[in-house]
């Protein structure tokens, strides 16, 4: 029986994911600022989303028709459709698509109220934390956005280090 990793681990490996895509962030708006000759920060700003989000969706879908991004790797995670197959990449879209319910539902209440920053993020941090527990109610506890888009991670066994059975170095 293939193994759902635990929440812990799938969340560790969110945050770990988050981080990686400060890179892609620096590199992508780096070249997009370049590109389009902006100055200034909020000059082009909806044209760079809609920018970063197309990064984004090529960096995921690429990699989830793989198997894994590097923070999966990292922690022992792979992507599979349901089947226990590698993902198409037209699955693999579906997932980036939903896989946005992670914070477009909270960020489209915030955005006509206009509240502190600090408040904003506590908001989302908690309907992340809530997104995240609601796994528990699915039967094989994968997130809800995996089951809809008929995907589901799994945990993989790390490799073993050369010799390592054997007490040699």
């Amino acid at each position: 029986m293939v193994e759902t990793p635990t929440l812990a681990r799938r969340m560790a490996c969110w945050l770990y994911e988050g981080l990686l895509m400060v890179g892609v962030i620096f590199i992508a708006g780096y070249l997009f600022s370049a590109l389009s000759q902006t100055r200034n920060a909020m000059d082009n700003r909806h044209a760079l989303q809609a920018f970063l989000f197309i990064i984004f969706g090529i960096y995921f879908v690429w990699l989830w028709s793989k198997g894994q991004t590097l923070a999966m790797k990292t922690w022992g995670i792979r992507l599979v459709d349901v089947a226990g197959k590698p993902l198409t990449q037209a699955r693999a879209l579906l997932r980036y698509v939903l896989s946005w319910v992670w914070f477009l539902p909270v960020l489209a209440v915030l955005s006509p109220l206009r509240l502190p920053v600090a408040q904003s993020v506590g908001i989302l941090l908690a309907w992340v934390a809530v997104w995240a527990m609601l796994s528990r109610l699915h039967p094989q506890r994968q997130f809800w956005h995996d089951a809809l888009a008929g995907t589901r991670l799994i945990s993989v066994p790390r490799p073993t280090k050369r010799g390592a059975r054997s007490g040699n170095r």
